[in-house]
Protein backbone atom coordinates (compact mmCIF):
# COMPACT_ATOMS: atom_id res chain seq x y z
CA UNK A 1 0.00 0.00 0.00
CA UNK A 2 0.87 3.56 -0.06
CA UNK A 3 2.70 5.91 2.42
CA UNK A 4 -0.06 6.71 5.11
CA UNK A 5 -0.72 10.81 4.69
CA UNK A 6 -4.18 10.61 6.95
CA UNK A 7 -4.46 13.67 9.25
CA UNK A 8 -5.26 12.13 12.32
CA UNK A 9 -8.55 13.51 14.24
CA UNK A 10 -7.93 15.63 16.32
CA UNK A 11 -7.10 15.02 20.05
CA UNK A 12 -8.29 18.29 21.86
CA UNK A 13 -10.96 19.96 19.95
CA UNK A 14 -14.60 21.05 19.56
CA UNK A 15 -17.61 18.69 18.73
CA UNK A 16 -17.64 19.58 15.64
CA UNK A 17 -13.91 19.82 14.62
CA UNK A 18 -13.77 16.24 16.43
CA UNK A 19 -16.83 14.75 14.45
CA UNK A 20 -15.71 15.92 10.76
CA UNK A 21 -11.59 14.88 11.89
CA UNK A 22 -13.02 11.33 12.86
CA UNK A 23 -15.14 11.34 9.11
CA UNK A 24 -12.16 12.83 7.12
CA UNK A 25 -9.79 10.16 8.97
CA UNK A 26 -12.46 7.15 7.77
CA UNK A 27 -12.86 9.06 4.12
CA UNK A 28 -8.86 9.33 3.66
CA UNK A 29 -8.55 5.63 4.91
CA UNK A 30 -10.74 4.78 1.78
CA UNK A 31 -8.29 5.99 -0.61
CA UNK A 32 -4.93 4.32 1.41
CA UNK A 33 -7.35 0.65 1.33
CA UNK A 34 -7.57 1.27 -2.00
CA UNK A 35 -4.50 2.62 -3.37
CA UNK A 36 -2.90 0.85 -5.66
CA UNK A 37 -5.19 -2.01 -6.77
CA UNK A 38 -5.89 -2.46 -10.49
CA UNK A 39 -9.44 -1.92 -11.63
CA UNK A 40 -10.06 -5.87 -12.00
CA UNK A 41 -9.01 -6.25 -8.42
CA UNK A 42 -11.43 -3.10 -7.49
CA UNK A 43 -13.69 -5.72 -9.06
CA UNK A 44 -12.56 -9.00 -8.48
CA UNK A 45 -15.47 -10.55 -5.47
CA UNK A 46 -13.43 -12.53 -3.28
CA UNK A 47 -17.20 -13.23 -1.06
CA UNK A 48 -20.26 -14.64 -2.03
CA UNK A 49 -22.01 -11.15 -1.60
CA UNK A 50 -21.61 -8.42 -4.01
CA UNK A 51 -19.27 -6.82 -1.88
CA UNK A 52 -15.26 -5.39 -3.81
CA UNK A 53 -13.35 -2.49 -3.04
CA UNK A 54 -14.73 -0.82 -6.07
CA UNK A 55 -18.37 -1.80 -4.93
CA UNK A 56 -18.02 -0.20 -1.39
CA UNK A 57 -16.07 3.15 -2.96
CA UNK A 58 -19.84 3.66 -5.41
CA UNK A 59 -21.52 2.63 -2.05
CA UNK A 60 -19.66 5.29 0.15
CA UNK A 61 -19.70 7.96 -2.69
CA UNK A 62 -23.56 7.24 -3.20
CA UNK A 63 -24.33 7.36 0.32
CA UNK A 64 -22.46 10.74 0.84
CA UNK A 65 -24.87 12.33 -1.57
CA UNK A 66 -27.73 10.99 0.17
CA UNK A 67 -27.07 11.81 3.56
CA UNK A 68 -25.61 14.86 2.95
CA UNK A 69 -26.95 16.41 -0.26
CA UNK A 70 -30.53 14.82 -0.04
CA UNK A 71 -31.35 13.80 3.42
CA UNK A 72 -29.47 17.25 5.19
CA UNK A 73 -29.79 19.84 2.81
CA UNK A 74 -33.34 18.53 1.09
CA UNK A 75 -32.22 19.00 -2.32
CA UNK A 76 -34.46 17.10 -4.91
CA UNK A 77 -33.44 13.90 -7.69
CA UNK A 78 -30.10 13.11 -5.94
CA UNK A 79 -28.52 10.59 -7.63
CA UNK A 80 -28.22 7.23 -5.91
CA UNK A 81 -27.32 3.57 -7.91
CA UNK A 82 -29.38 1.72 -5.48
CA UNK A 83 -33.32 1.63 -6.03
CA UNK A 84 -36.31 -0.38 -5.25
CA UNK A 85 -35.67 -2.59 -8.30
CA UNK A 86 -31.78 -2.91 -7.42
CA UNK A 87 -31.31 -2.10 -3.78
CA UNK A 88 -27.62 -3.70 -4.05
CA UNK A 89 -27.01 -1.26 -7.48
CA UNK A 90 -24.16 0.35 -5.88
CA UNK A 91 -22.11 -2.36 -5.29
CA UNK A 92 -22.37 -4.02 -9.17
CA UNK A 93 -19.19 -3.21 -10.94
CA UNK A 94 -17.59 -4.93 -13.64
CA UNK A 95 -14.18 -5.05 -14.50
CA UNK A 96 -13.87 -2.37 -16.71
CA UNK A 97 -15.24 0.23 -14.43
CA UNK A 98 -11.90 2.47 -13.51
CA UNK A 99 -11.11 2.39 -9.83
CA UNK A 100 -9.36 5.88 -9.96
CA UNK A 101 -12.44 6.95 -11.59
CA UNK A 102 -14.74 5.57 -8.69
CA UNK A 103 -12.46 7.48 -6.24
CA UNK A 104 -12.13 10.61 -8.16
CA UNK A 105 -15.84 10.51 -7.97
CA UNK A 106 -16.32 9.61 -4.07
CA UNK A 107 -13.68 13.02 -3.73
CA UNK A 108 -16.24 15.14 -5.35
CA UNK A 109 -19.00 13.75 -3.91
CA UNK A 110 -17.23 14.07 -0.32
CA UNK A 111 -16.30 17.99 -1.33
CA UNK A 112 -19.66 18.60 -1.94
CA UNK A 113 -20.90 17.18 1.58
CA UNK A 114 -18.10 19.20 2.99
CA UNK A 115 -19.78 22.11 1.47
CA UNK A 116 -23.38 21.20 2.47
CA UNK A 117 -22.38 20.69 5.84
CA UNK A 118 -20.40 24.34 6.20
CA UNK A 119 -23.74 25.89 6.30
CA UNK A 120 -25.72 24.32 9.20
CA UNK A 121 -25.07 23.40 12.74
CA UNK A 122 -25.27 20.61 14.77
CA UNK A 123 -28.36 21.05 15.96
CA UNK A 124 -29.94 21.86 12.83
CA UNK A 125 -33.04 19.39 11.74
CA UNK A 126 -32.12 18.08 8.72
CA UNK A 127 -34.84 18.94 5.29
CA UNK A 128 -35.18 16.75 3.59
CA UNK A 129 -37.04 13.27 4.78
CA UNK A 130 -39.26 13.47 7.64
CA UNK A 131 -36.96 16.32 9.15
CA UNK A 132 -36.47 14.31 12.26
CA UNK A 133 -32.52 13.57 11.74
CA UNK A 134 -30.51 16.29 13.43
CA UNK A 135 -26.71 17.32 11.17
CA UNK A 136 -25.29 15.74 14.30
CA UNK A 137 -26.94 12.29 14.08
CA UNK A 138 -25.86 12.37 10.33
CA UNK A 139 -22.34 13.17 10.96
CA UNK A 140 -22.17 10.22 13.89
CA UNK A 141 -24.01 7.87 10.96
CA UNK A 142 -21.35 8.73 8.88
CA UNK A 143 -18.48 8.15 10.88
CA UNK A 144 -20.33 4.67 12.19
CA UNK A 145 -20.80 4.21 8.23
CA UNK A 146 -17.70 4.87 6.88
CA UNK A 147 -15.65 3.64 9.51
CA UNK A 148 -17.86 0.43 9.06
CA UNK A 149 -16.99 -0.26 5.44
CA UNK A 150 -13.03 1.09 5.90
CA UNK A 151 -13.20 -2.17 8.19
CA UNK A 152 -14.48 -4.41 5.27
CA UNK A 153 -12.05 -2.71 2.85
CA UNK A 154 -9.15 -3.58 5.14
CA UNK A 155 -10.01 -7.23 4.57
CA UNK A 156 -10.69 -7.49 1.05
CA UNK A 157 -7.14 -5.82 0.85
CA UNK A 158 -5.96 -8.05 3.03
CA UNK A 159 -7.39 -11.10 0.47
CA UNK A 160 -6.27 -9.26 -2.41
CA UNK A 161 -2.83 -9.03 -1.74
CA UNK A 162 -1.88 -9.41 1.61
CA UNK A 163 -1.56 -5.53 2.52
CA UNK A 164 -2.28 -4.72 5.89
CA UNK A 165 -2.34 -2.09 8.38
CA UNK A 166 -4.79 0.86 10.18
Amino acid sequence: MQTDTRVEPPEAAGERETLTGFLDYFRATVHLKAAGLSDADGAKQLLPSLTTVSGLVQHLTDVERFWFQGRMDGQPGVRTRWSEEDPDGEFRVSESDSLAGLLADYDAACRRSRDVLARYDLEDRCRGGNGGQSVRWVLVHMIEETGRHCGHLDILRELLDGSTGD
